[in-house]
């Protein structure tokens, strides 16, 4: 991972963008406003105030839009959501959004397909970007996800996260940082349906220095035996809507229900980034069910992109 301390004005397209140290530096200043926030809901010095947040979305959302506009107000700054506005390679290039962008506002959040329109970006723009979603990597949700299971278990090394479905941008995201950071990433997937090699590869040097290790499986009862967080996405993303039956059909025996999560260790918690499909990748009784953190892991996007954005957009002299 990086070696860096400082994050004001860096880009944050990857996991492997934040060292181990400047991962701690989020999270204890997430914690910091979270507590803050929900003992009086505002800040006394707004961090942000008077910066201005460019939200360039290609792709549908609910928490990644509110958690980073609501974030940005709370913080005192300002954020700007844009969607058929700009239709990136076709109305204009990316090259040109960027370098437009670059002049008005002071961050981009950008939510889209492929991972190289991220990069492209931070190429051609000296401000910062921030990866809201790629089907590469989804960043944001992997750093909520760690900050919520340290608050739940009050440690990370050590604990085991099962994550049962496809090797996606969710999974890509948590292996590399939950390697790193000491703890058993286990993925159970459909062949065929594995994550990508490169991504692994930097996981495993991850978790050669931090601890960590990678497990992976074709069984979802070996690879959710004994864990501590029983995690599973939906089964086709956006984009994959074509691959929609067939997937169905190779998931069939991936569904995260009572029986699957009853394998797991005493007082395992269950984890979905949402949007759920009930009744396909996850039953409506374990989603809504005691053991799920669901709920948990969502509202600390908002809590965990605050610290973030402070770490990135905030004065110097903190």
């Amino acid at each position: 991972m990086a070696n860096d301390t400082t994050l004001r004005g860096r880009d944050f397209l990857s996991i492997a963008d934040l060292s181990v140290a400047e991962v701690e530096r989020v999270f204890a200043r997430s914690a910091e406003l979270k507590a803050e926030f929900l003992r009086v809901r505002t800040h006394a010095e707004p961090p942000l105030r008077g910066r201005t947040l460019a939200m360039l979305f290609q792709k549908p959302s609910l928490r990644t839009r509110i958690t980073f506009e609501a974030g940005m107000f709370q913080l005192g700054g300002q954020a700007i959501y844009l969607t058929n506005d700009v239709v990136l390679g076709a109305r204009e290039s990316v090259r040109d959004v960027a370098r437009n962008l670059d002049r008005f506002v002071d961050a981009i959040v950008a939510r889209t397909g492929p991972h190289e329109v991220v990069t492209e970006l931070a190429a051609q723009a000296e401000i910062p970007i921030i990866n809201g979603l790629t089907l590469r990597e989804h960043p944001c949700q992997a750093l909520a996800d760690v900050f919520t299971l340290r608050e739940r278990f009050g440690r990370l090394d050590g604990l085991v996260l099962a994550f049962v479905g496809d090797g996606n941008n969710v999974y890509h995201s948590l292996a590399m940082l939950g390697a790193s950071l000491g703890m058993e990433i286990r993925l159970a997937h459909p062949a065929g349906y594995g994550p990508s090699e490169r991504i692994v590869a930097r996981a495993e040097a991850f978790a050669r220095d931090g601890g960590g290790r990678l497990v992976f499986g074709h069984d979802p009862r070996e690879i959710v035996a004994g864990a501590t967080v029983v995690y599973t996405d939906a089964w086709t993303s956006m984009g994959q809507e074509a691959e929609t039956e067939e997937r169905r059909d190779a998931f069939a025996g991936f569904q995260v229900d009572a029986s699957l999560v009853a394998s797991a260790g005493p007082g395992a918690v269950v984890m979905h980034c949402l949007p759920a499909h009930r009744g396909e990748e996850i039953t409506s009784d374990v989603l809504d069910g005691p053991q799920s953190i669901v709920l948990d892991q969502s509202e600390n996007r908002l809590h965990v992109q605050k610290g973030l954005l402070a770490e990135i957009l905030g004065r110097e002299d903190r």
